[in-house]
């Protein structure tokens, strides 16, 4: 927001919601069902809330990397885009974090970013959106080495909270029969949620009933990112 808007004091005060507001209720939320998430952060929310960082992390949840200033990684130089890795690791070393995972802004990347996310050490990357399992990635031929956690906008809630202004009750009904299915062929759910849209009151209900269906299954496995790219690498012997 800083970035997309530097005058509009108003927009980037919604900003702050998710680490003055959203981010406790997430995190007790969380421990309410005793789950492990996975945070993937810009680096500038590192640097400048650092605070709300360190209480995720102390809670036992894992950080990955976001880019630096949710940068469109397909529309900057290759100079530019190492810098923007490299300066949002840097942030994430005052946390004494060393993400192993990658997620893009906007699931936008370049035909580079996978070098740079094989060069810095990442161990799996999630923005690819061909399957509903993870899988060992290649690329262009090639072994990676990266487990590919992939995702779909479906599961996103950013498009239908704040781009379409879907109400909870809507929402539910796209991510409940889609659960259903995943949970009928045994395979691997995702959701995406940012903590300024899903922290409002209202959603955050919608999710927390979704939670609690998931639960009374008795048999789901809720993991971190970095849990579930270790069990997809050691399952696939890799």
């Amino acid at each position: 927001m800083v970035r997309r808007a530097p005058l509009d004091i108003v927009a980037q005060s919604r900003g702050k919601f998710a680490p003055n507001t959203a981010i406790p209720r997430i995190l007790d939320l969380l421990d309410k069902y005793e789950m492990k998430a996975t945070f993937f952060t810009p680096g500038w929310t590192v640097d400048n809330f650092t605070e709300s960082c360190e209480e995720i992390v102390s809670r036992g949840h894992e950080m990955g990397a976001h880019g630096y200033l949710h940068e469109r990684l397909g529309e900057i130089s290759w100079e530019s885009e190492r810098g923007v890795f490299q300066k949002g690791l840097f942030a994430f070393e005052k946390l004494g974090v060393k993400p192993e995972g990658f997620r893009a802004p906007y699931w936008l990347i370049s035909d580079r970013t996978l070098d740079l996310v094989q060069e810095l050490g990442f161990k799996y990357d999630s923005n690819f959106m061909d399957d509903d399992m993870p899988y060992m990635l290649k690329w262009r031929g090639k072994d990676t080495g990266l487990v590919e956690l992939p995702i779909e906008w479906m599961l996103d809630d950013w498009p239908h909270f704040e781009t379409h202004r879907m109400t909870p009750k809507q929402v539910y009904d796209i991510w409940k029969p889609e659960f259903e299915g995943i949970y009928e062929l045994g395979r691997y759910f995702g959701l995406t949620c940012h903590p300024q849209a899903i922290g409002r009151i209202s959603r955050l209900k919608m999710l927390e009933k979704l939670l609690d269906e998931m639960h009374a299954k008795g048999d789901v496995w809720f993991p971190s990112c970095k849990e579930l790219a270790d069990w997809t690498r050691k399952k696939l012997n890799k």
